[in-house]
């Protein structure tokens, strides 16, 4: 079994401020940082940090071979990672507050030059038993999923960042795994309790399971009918970026392993709580052997 990234890759850079900036102020930052980031770099190495196979799939610019590099050192493979020579590399600016909290500005450069020839290309390798991870930040999502669901793979979305077009997407029907944080739950429901938010998603998409992960309260999967959840770990923050991306990287991980929901929450909640700790993207997940928990 194998996992299938199809997914962004960014240059994040990483602006420290006391306050979020507000329409039409000028805020000196404290501190700048640059990291190697992106939801979907950043899932990728979530998943090889937690015992998977991973391949990743997309574009970068030029300007991005250290995205490469990264990947490669954390054992994932890249020989279906497009160089794009007329597109510069995705990139993000981001504000991290004193708090912890962060947000974040996107451009997508070469992550929204993915065509449907490099859907075909990369699907052309992988088949049933192997699973493909999205992100909405590449461009082709939809003949993505058809041709993976054609090869019979198992389709996990994370429908971030949430957008009209995602949210009008038919191919939304053949998604078998939805991982959702309580925004965009309640963008596809129109619901804002977790609850709701679960019920709603099931009578949508009643063929799918769903990971829905709430912050500082924990995360709870619904599949095969059954409920679970997992209270989030008690942990300082300092910065929050990829704590969603490492929760997704080691639930599905723990999960295809052998895992069952409850014990696949629980892995990835310490693992979000270990992220969360360390200030920057990728280099803030941690390895399986680094949690302490069975």
């Amino acid at each position: 079994m194998r996992f299938l990234n199809f997914g962004s890759l960014n240059l994040d850079h990483v602006y420290t401020v006391d306050h979020f900036v507000k329409a039409g102020e000028t805020l000196a930052s404290q501190r700048l940082d640059h990291f190697l980031g992106g939801k979907g770099l950043n899932q990728s190495i979530a998943l090889a940090r937690a015992g998977a196979e991973v391949f990743h799939a997309g574009r970068i610019g030029t300007d991005g071979e250290a995205l490469r590099a990264e990947l490669d050192r954390n054992g994932v493979d890249t020989t279906l990672l497009v160089t794009d020579i007329l597109e510069v590399t995705g990139h993000a600016v981001i504000q991290n507050e004193k708090g912890g909290n962060n947000c974040i500005l996107l451009y997508g450069g070469a992550n929204l030059a993915v065509t449907e020839e490099d859907a075909h290309r990369v699907i052309s390798h992988f088949g049933e038993g192997d699973w493909l991870l999205l992100q909405n930040e590449i461009s082709s999502i939809p003949v993505i999923i058809r041709e993976a669901k054609k090869r019979g793979m198992t389709v996990v979305l994370n429908p971030s960042p949430i957008s009209g077009a995602l949210l009008e997407m038919p191919e939304l029907s053949l998604v078998d795994w939805f991982i959702l944080n309580e925004v965009e739950g309640e963008a596809m429901t129109g619901e804002t309790v977790p609850d709701a938010i679960l019920s709603e998603l099931s009578r949508k998409f009643p063929s799918a399971s769903v990971v829905l992960t709430l912050g500082a309260d924990g995360a709870v999967c619904f599949t095969d009918g059954k409920k679970d959840f997992a209270l989030a770990m008690k942990v300082k923050a300092v910065d929050t970026t990829a704590a969603g991306d490492t929760f997704t990287g080691f639930f599905f991980a723990t999960l295809t392993g052998g895992g069952t929901p409850a014990e696949s929450l629980r892995i990835a909640t310490a693992a979000a709580a270990k992220a969360v700790s360390v200030k920057g993207a990728s280099n803030s997940i941690p390895r399986i052997e680094d949690l302490g928990v069975r």
